[in-house]
């Protein structure tokens, strides 16, 4: 039996897996986040130990066979959060999180030593570690003095399960500290932040083994013997390794609280200028770009709020049958934008509104802004020397058989949806933590699911699609610095 767990932003899912990856059990426990400012988006640390240990109690309780024969454990986690440590190991302020921008001028002041994106392989945005260190040294200096450690939040679980600092390639990929190609902590990085390698944790290969589960906790979960612990992953490549996107040609795309077009590399293929993240994958010698917009779901969550009717009512009540193109556009732009502006001050916006645009106009715009921002993304890959030739879809927005037929026919590529089951970023953590005990051939563990349908692109509709996208693509510049 092998556990995975995430770290999420909203929750912790824990679940067990047999030898089989027949998934046995799972468990879930809810985190909230503070924002007490705007583009502030924190969490205390305590809460993932607290939201983890819940899990795991669950399972232990209601599966205490398959607790018992507990092998190994990996974890996956939301990236790019600062979770300061002093020298005794204690938290010295709440995490900032991946969705935090107020560090926005670090992150420009950083991207301007060429250094970062040359040996990072990366823009420095402003949701990104190392900024965040910038940040605490000019806003919070005592604070920043006594940083003994640098953590992602998967890692800092990991400090709690295991009493050791460790990371893993993929999550360390989005500190703007690693030299992805060399895989390893670059110097001169931490150097120009002010910090240097006794502050990071070491690496390992997320199939790798990273540590050993505490005694007590073994034995508070009725674990029979002695449990390692897997590097695992940052949350996009765990949820590869769970969805078989590990070679070069595969991809997904995630409709989640963020967006995400997700391609496997066999090699490092950095383009820094089109703003694409190329990090290293979960395993060895496998990388991956990602093309990532900060609202997609959110997007709609945010307009169903508003309609105070469910999201799933909103999209329903469009239909079955693809319609031509809303005339209003929706700017995605709720909390700034990554890929392609790195612009943390961008905000959203309807454009073309008339006394005609009712709720369905707008629910269909919200749809079709996700879809064509999707689609900057995909020309991104593309000009990083990537090419796609079709995707599946995973995460919430991914229920509505609507939104799929936009995304395909604004991405012109058949969008597959997978069977049913549960292939997230838990279940890739779980199968790290299979190659990382039994030596398994990776390729063989981390297969893609079946496919239960492909939604095709509706070709009487793509030419008004691609006119409407061409006016998305001409609606930042004129929203750009308008944001109060």
């Amino acid at each position: 039996m092998f556990i995975g767990i995430d770290i999420g932003t909203s929750g912790v899912k824990t679940l067990i897996m047999d030898e089989a990856q027949k998934i046995i059990a799972s468990a879930h426990a809810d985190l909230s986040v503070s924002r007490l400012q705007t583009g502030w988006s924190e969490q205390n640390p305590v809460d993932w130990i607290n939201a983890t240990r819940d899990t795991l109690d669950k399972l232990a309780q209601s599966h205490p066979k398959a607790m018992s024969g507990i092998k190994s454990i990996a974890l996956s986690g939301q990236m790019h959060g600062a979770t300061l440590l002093d020298k005794k190991g204690e938290v010295l302020r709440p995490c900032m999180l991946w969705n935090d921008t107020r560090s926005h001028r670090e992150a420009a002041e950083l991207d301007a030593n060429p250094n970062f994106r040359a040996i990072s392989g990366n823009i420095v945005f402003p949701g990104f570690t190392a900024p965040k260190l910038a940040w605490v040294k000019n806003h919070e200096p005592d604070i920043f003095n006594q940083v003994a450690k640098v953590l992602l939040p998967k890692d800092y679980v990991r400090f709690w399960l295991t009493g050791e600092y460790v990371s893993e390639m993929s999550d360390a990929s989005g500190t703007s500290w690693l030299d992805v190609g060399q895989r390893d902590w670059s110097d001169t990085l931490l150097s120009a932040s002010g910090m240097d390698k006794s502050q990071m944790p070491s690496l390992v290969e997320g199939s790798e083994v990273s540590g050993q589960l505490k005694t007590e906790l073994q034995q508070r979960w009725g674990m029979s013997q002695a449990v390692m612990v897997a590097g695992g992953a940052g949350d996009n490549a765990a949820s590869a390794c769970g969805m078989g996107t590990v070679q070069a040609g595969n991809a997904f795309v995630s409709l989640g609280t963020s967006g995400v077009l997700f391609a496997a590399n066999d090699s490092y293929l950095p383009n820094p200028a089109s703003a694409v993240h190329a990090f290293c994958h979960a395993l060895p010698d496998t990388w991956h770009q990602m093309g990532v917009i900060l609202s997609a779901a959110d997007a709609l969550n945010w307009y169903a709020v508003l309609c105070e009717k469910p999201a799933e009512v909103l999209t329903q009540a469009l239909g079955d049958t693809l319609k031509p193109p809303s005339p209003v556009t929706f700017l995605p732009y709720l909390a700034g934008e990554r890929t392609p502006h790195n612009d943390a001050a961008v905000r959203g916006a309807f454009l073309g509104l008339a006394h005609g645009s009712d709720q369905q106009t707008l629910t269909q715009s919200v749809l079709e802004g996700v879809a064509f921002a999707i689609c900057d993304n995909l020309h991104a890959l593309e000009s990083a020397s990537t090419k796609l030739e079709r995707v599946t879809a995973v995460g919430g927005g991914s229920r509505s058989k609507y939104w799929l037929q936009v995304l395909a026919t604004v991405l012109n590529m058949p969008v597959d949806i997978p069977a049913d089951g549960d292939f997230g970023a838990a279940f890739g953590a779980a199968r790290l933590a299979m190659i990382a005990s039994e030596g398994a051939d990776p390729a063989g563990v981390c297969t893609a699911p079946e496919v239960e349908e492909t939604i095709e692109p509706q070709g009487a509709l793509t030419g008004a699609y691609d006119a409407a996208y061409q006016r998305f693509r001409l609606m930042y510049p004129v929203v750009k610095g308008l944001a109060v």
